[in-house]
């Protein structure tokens, strides 16, 4: 019988789609909720629970109580042991530290934790290298390459490692960013630890990279290309990233650089929305989206702009979605995929396929989008 540790971070990647850029601190969950936001990191942590159902008669998870876990477990069937409950309804950052102490102590061989780079600061506190561990994606900011590339990607790569698959244990970064800064248009991370992961690059992803300095012609080329072929009477969806900042600074307007705009007719609609704010306004009139990928991972859709929700994508057809990144950009993915994570299948089946990717004025090249979730 092999024994894991499960911690899941319920309100991990609430912030997201109601523009909260986060979930760090009481009073901005607080908002979150009164927002409409709904906690979507059990289900992230079911699907990545589900590839390990093959190994359920010779597997022991434990977990906390309710939310951070017992409750996914006891659905899923598995051999669980409650060794934690939580203080109150509402978990903190205290419970996921004293949870995973608790793992530490009780010797298990893997401690699978659900949530952003937040949640991975606090298990790289609680167990520092001494268990390996795997993150699952459910954060709105996700920096730290200690995370597979999907839930799905956590659950095989936890698979592998516990159905004995040769694989090296290393020691990747812990990074985080300050949300504070965040939400204040500014982008400050740092390193804060290491969590040794099992590893296979097929399922983790790679620490999201920076945008070059070098890259700064190629992006006013870029917008430029964008901005000419700009339709009078379309609602364009701009965001988020420095990419697409570089078309709001072309047409002098104000901008949100982690954030989403919305303009018509080259002028400012409406500032770092949300995606009930963007539903008001695009309503059923003619829209266009312009994303880039996020750099080194390749999300266009899930990650750092969960405003663009499956209900917002249903609005856009596929040939309306623009994808703007420099060359350099690309490159940084090689052949993989750039990625496509909704939560919706019929909506990440719609958005798959090959896309023309603008890299500069008059300058295209075709890439293709999954979901990243081949079996």
């Amino acid at each position: 019988m092999k024994t894991i540790g499960l911690v899941i971070n319920p309100i991990a990647g609430m912030g997201g789609r109601v523009g909260l850029k986060g979930t760090d601190g009481a009073e901005v969950l607080k908002k979150a909720r009164e927002l409409g936001s709904v906690e979507e990191a059990p289900i992230k942590a079911r699907k990545a629970l589900e590839k390990l159902l093959p190994l359920k008669d010779n597997l022991l998870v434990l977990v906390s109580a309710g939310k951070m876990g017992e409750d996914l477990v006891k659905d899923l069937n598995l051999n669980y042991e409650v060794v934690y409950t939580p203080k109150d309804v509402e978990t903190t950052v205290e419970d996921t530290l004293e949870l995973s102490k608790i793992l530490m102590d009780r010797g298990v061989e893997l401690v699978l934790f659900v949530g952003g780079d937040g949640t991975a600061r606090d298990i790289f506190n609680a167990i520092e290298t001494k268990i390996p561990a795997i993150g699952i994606p459910a954060g709105v900011k996700i920096h730290s390459p200690v995370y597979g590339n999907t839930p799905e990607s956590a659950g095989k790569l936890a698979y592998e490692y516990l159905d004995g698959v040769d694989l090296t244990l290393r020691d990747e970064e812990v990074v985080d960013l300050d949300e504070e800064a965040f939400r204040e248009d500014r982008v400050e991370v740092r390193v804060y630890g290491y969590l040794r992961v099992p590893y296979n690059e097929i399922y983790l992803q790679n620490q999201k990279s920076q945008t070059p300095q070098s890259d700064q012609d190629a992006q006013v080329s870029i917008a430029l290309d964008v901005i000419d072929e700009m339709e009078e009477g379309v609602y364009y969806i701009i965001g988020s990233g420095t990419t697409p900042m570089h078309i709001m600074q072309e047409l002098e307007l104000p901008y949100t650089i982690l954030g989403v705009d919305i303009i018509k007719d080259k002028k400012l609609v409406a500032k770092d929305v949300n995606e009930q704010q963007i539903l008001e306004v695009i309503g059923d009139a003619p829209t266009k989206l312009i994303v880039t990928p996020m750099g080194g991972q390749g999300y266009i859709f899930g990650r750092g702009n969960q405003q663009l929700s499956a209900r917002v994508l249903k609005k856009i057809d596929k040939k309306n979605i623009l994808i703007v990144a420099t060359s350099n950009k690309l490159a940084t993915l090689g052949d993989r995929d750039l990625l496509i994570y909704t939560l919706d299948d019929e909506i990440d089946a719609k958005l798959s396929g090959y896309y023309r990717v603008i890299i500069g004025y008059g300058r295209y090249m075709v890439h293709k989008a999954s979901n990243g979730r081949e079996d």
